[in-house]
């Protein structure tokens, strides 16, 4: 099984950037993580991060045909980016959607988020566990519904 992380905006600034909102955790301490996770899990993992739209629509039209799942954090594109929004519908895969901080309890733009009626779920205000909590859940779905519709 193989699952792709695929971080947007600014999340390359984790760990200095707002410590306060986003923890002290950098976006290289959140990859191992969750590399290690999926090596307990027993699936593969690819990451990913830009800051540059056309190449995360570029990475996920290239990578997504061979992955089972995704888990994002596009950051800022969350409330807004149609493009994001039609590229990961685009991939036919499941995704979960996952925010550092709890984005209903910050400034009234970050309330809305374009993806959530596409995603399979969402996990906000957890920090970067909330990226844990994601790739296990993920890949435990992703396990049932191989039980329960095989090929």
């Amino acid at each position: 099984m193989k699952i792709l992380a695929v971080h947007g905006v600014n999340l390359n600034t984790l760990g200095t950037r707002e410590p306060h909102i986003y923890g002290s955790a950098t976006l290289a301490e959140v990859d191992a993580a969750l590399a290690a996770q999926a090596g307990e899990l027993g699936v593969e993992l690819t990451s990913f991060q830009t800051n540059h739209e056309g190449a995360f629509v570029d990475f996920l039209q290239a990578e997504a045909p061979s992955a089972d799942g995704i888990i994002t954090n596009p950051g800022a594109w969350t409330h807004y980016s149609i493009a994001l929004r039609d590229a990961l519908a685009g991939t036919g895969k499941p995704f979960i959607e996952v925010h550092f901080s709890n984005i209903h309890a910050r400034e009234p733009f970050r309330h809305r988020s374009v993806l959530a009626a596409i995603a399979r779920g969402s996990v906000i205000g957890l920090g970067w566990r909330g990226y844990l909590a994601a790739l296990e859940t993920l890949v435990a779905l992703l396990r049932e519904e191989r039980v329960n519709h095989p090929n």
